[in-house]
C-alpha cells in the first residue's frame, strides 16, 4: 500500500486535506491522525472490518480495547447506556481535553472496539485537526496510538511515517504533539471513579472535582479494561533500565552502568534532566538526551516518547532513564518508563 504524508495546518486545518480523511474513512480505511497527546491511528468506530484493520497494522492483541474518538456530547450519548454523576462533571470540567472516561456502553459499539468488555472507552480530544476530521466524518472515530504495538508512542508526524509506512493510505502531520503522552483512562462506571492509566490529566487534578479517586492496577492473567494496562508498552529495542530515587545516588550508580555497557561493547544512551546532565555528560554516554526539569514534568512528558524513539534511531543497546517524582504528570511519566523497563527498575 502506498502511504500519503500530507503537511496539515494544526490551527486551521485545510479543508480538503480533512476531507480526504474523511471520506478514506468513511471508506473503511485508516487514517494517522494528531492529537493534543499522541498520534492516534483511526477507523470508523461503528464498522467491525476498519476496526480491525487497526488491529492488523499495529500488531495488537485483540484483547486490547480501543478508544473512541468523539467531537461532541450529541455524537457520544448514541455510545453510552448511562452517564453517572461523576462522567458528569468530567466532561464539564474536562473535555474537550486528554481525559478518557470508560462507561456501559450500548448495542451501537461493536464488540471488537470493547473488547468484548460491557464499557467503553471515548474522549473528546481537544486538538483541532482531531476535531475537525471527526466532524467531517460525521461518526466517532476508533484510534489507539498510531504506531507498532508496544513500541513507543508518536509524537510526530514522522514517528508514524516510519512505523506505518506502507500499512494505511494517509497520515495527516501536523508536526509535536502538545502533552506528548496518552490520555488519562478514568473508569467512572463505579461508585469510586478508577484512574486505570495515568495520562495528561493528573490524579491531583481529578481529586479537585471529584474527591476520592482510587488507582487500579492489572495482573498479568486478567483482561485489560483499558489501554495500555496489561502489555509491555513504549519499549524501545535497548535494554532500558529506569533508576529512581535520590539524584546523587541515580547519577553515581548511571556512571558505573556507562562503564559497564561500554565494557561489553554495548552502545548506551542516557535519558535525565537538565539538573543531572552536567555530570552524567562527562561519563561519555554514547547518547545524552535531556528529557526537560525535574521541576516541570510536563516537560519531560512532552519529550519522553521522542528520546525512546532516538534511541532505536541511533542503535542504542543499553538505556538509561532517570526517574522523576511521581506527582502530577510525573506520575504518568513514571508509569510509561516501568513499562518500557519491564521489570527492570532500581529505587535507590
Amino acid at each position: 500500500m502506498q502511504t500519503k504524508r500530507s503537511s496539515i495546518d494544526r490551527v486551521h486545518p485545510e479543508t480538503e486535506l480533512i476531507k480526504e480523511g474523511a471520506q478514506l474513512l468513511a471508506a473503511g480505511e485508516l487514517v494517522a491522525f494528531p492529537t493534543e497527546t499522541v498520534y492516534g491511528l483511526g477507523a470508523n468506530a461503528l464498522d467491525v472490518s476498519a476496526c480491525a484493520k487497526i488491529f492488523e497494522a499495529k500488531g495488537r492483541p485483540q484483547d486490547n480495547p480501543l478508544i473512541v474518538h468523539v467531537c461532541n456530547r450529541s455524537m457520544a450519548d448514541p455510545l453510552v447506556k448511562h452517564w453517572t454523576t461523576a462522567a458528569e462533571l468530567c466532561v464539564q470540567h474536562f473535555w474537550p481535553g486528554p481525559l478518557t472516561l470508560i462507561l456501559p456502553k450500548t448495542a451501537l459499539v461493536p464488540d471488537i472496539v470493547t473488547a468484548g468488555l460491557a464499557n467503553v472507552a471515548i474522549r473528546i480530544p481537544s486538538h483541532p485537526v482531531a476535531l475537525r476530521l471527526i466532524q467531517a466524518a460525521g461518526f466517532p472515530i476508533a484510534a489507539p496510538s498510531a504506531n507498532l504495538s508496544g513500541k513507543p508512542s508518536p509524537t510526530s508526524g514522522g514517528h508514524v511515517w516510519r512505523d506505518m509506512k506502507g500499512k494505511i493510505p494517509l497520515i495527516l502531520d501536523a508536526g509535536v504533539c502538545q502533552v506528548g503522552l496518552e490520555s488519562t483512562v478514568l473508569d467512572v462506571s463505579g461508585e469510586i471513579p478508577t484512574i486505570l492509566r495515568p495520562g495528561g490529566i493528573s490524579k491531583e487534578r481529578l481529586e479537585t472535582v471529584l474527591g476520592e479517586i482510587q488507582v487500579d492496577a492489572l495482573s498479568d492473567h486478567q483482561v485489560p479494561k483499558a489501554p495500555g494496562m496489561k502489555y509491555r508498552h513504549y519499549a524501545p529495542r535497548g535494554e532500558l533500565l529506569l533508576l529512581s530515587g535520590i539524584r546523587e545516588r541515580v547519577v553515581q550508580r548511571m556512571g558505573q552502568e556507562i562503564q559497564r555497557g561500554h565494557a561489553r561493547l554495548k552502545r548506551v544512551a542516557v535519558l535525565c534532566t537538565i539538573e543531572s546532565a552536567p555530570f552524567l555528560h562527562n561519563q561519555l554516554p554514547d547518547l545524552l538526551f535531556v528529557l526537560g526539569s525535574k521541576d516541570r514534568p510536563e516537560e519531560v512528558a512532552s519529550n519522553l516518547f521522542e528520546g525512546l524513539r532516538l534511541c532505536d534511531e541511533r542503535g542504542m543497546d543499553l538505556i538509561l532513564a532517570e526517574g522523576i517524582v511521581e506527582t502530577g504528570l510525573g506520575s504518568a511519566v513514571m508509569n510509561r518508563l516501568e513499562k518500557a523497563a519491564g521489570k527492570r527498575t532500581k529505587y535507590i
